[in-house]
């Protein structure tokens, strides 16, 4: 059977049943160990070795044309392995290895057709499946992660919309902030609830601004909601979407990027990233399009 990421939570009854509050209990057990965005921060190794390995997924789904939920859970499953394995230095097939597995698996879960050759990678089967069986382990087989996707459905709910017909618009604007932020090492000290609402949040505020006061306040009287947590991956999630629309406003003027360089652009932003306590709250330089913050004013 195939796994959908948001397949927890895909009906009311669901969300009135015990699977919400089992849900948020247990989403802590499909994040990276604690001491991993600690690596991140202190060794630039880990954040090279993540970055290429992002980059050479990603590259992986350019090429094979997958669907973007296999990529997105393979490095879901890489970030748990690597929190989990040190990692050898000096040896560069590692990561192939390692990234060709996660995308093996991921695929695996998903019913579809993976080929490694047709990837770029070139291993045997028995090796390949020898690393399938470290991540599993790795993983405690907790192959159905839950990410910020399971929670997605639930958010929803609790707006309450009064038209329902926005209810997708929202959700196909927070599917796409959920995908790009998973390239962003920041966000992995976050629970996958959090970024769900935050990236929620964003997308009312671009898209129905002037209920999103209700619907903020809605997020943080949530019991499953920590609003300190809330308060600064939504400062987080906001300030890399007005990055985005500050750096695709000079893309629009020089035209000189390419799928690759955008990459490398939005992975080099993420290692600086790791090094800076800057947040939404602090001047920036990037333009103030409908900065809004948690505590109900605008920014100056």
């Amino acid at each position: 059977m195939e796994f959908d990421l948001e397949n927890s939570l895909t009906s009311l009854e669901e969300h009135q049943a015990d699977t919400v509050p089992n849900l948020f209990a247990s989403e802590s057990d499909h994040m990276p160990s604690r001491n991993f965005l600690h690596c991140l921060k202190t060794s630039g190794f880990y954040v090279s070795f993540r970055q290429e390995a992002i980059s050479l997924i990603l590259q992986a789904q350019y090429s094979c044309n997958y669907d973007a939920f296999i990529p997105y859970l393979a490095v879901n499953y890489m970030d748990r392995f690597i929190s989990k394995q040190e990692i050898p230095q000096g040896k560069p097939w590692i990561l192939r290895l390692l990234v060709i597995s996660c995308l093996s698996l991921a695929a695996k879960m998903k019913n579809a057709h993976f080929s490694g050759e047709e990837a770029g990678f070139i291993f045997d089967t028995q090796t390949i499946n020898r690393m399938e069986l470290l991540i599993l382990d790795a993983l405690n087989w907790r192959m159905r992660s839950i990410t910020p996707f399971s929670f997605v459905h639930f958010f929803i709910s609790v707006l309450e919309l009064k038209d329902p017909s926005t209810s997708q618009p929202l959700k196909d604007r927070a599917t796409e902030i959920i995908f790009k932020a998973q390239n962003e090492i920041k966000f992995l000290e976050f629970k996958p609830s959090i970024v769900a609402a935050s990236a929620l949040l964003v997308a009312s505020n671009e898209l129905l601004p002037l209920q999103f006061p209700l619907f903020k306040c809605s997020f943080s009287s949530c019991a499953f909601v920590n609003k300190e947590k809330l308060l600064s991956c939504f400062n987080a999630v906001q300030e890399m979407v007005e990055m985005e629309w500050y750096e695709s406003m000079l893309d629009t003027m020089s035209c000189t990027r390419t799928p690759l360089s955008v990459l490398d652009r939005q992975c080099t932003r993420s290692e600086s990233e790791t090094t800076s306590t800057t947040s939404i709250t602090n001047g920036s330089t990037v333009p103030e399009i409908k900065r809004r913050r948690l505590n109900g004013h605008s920014s100056k």
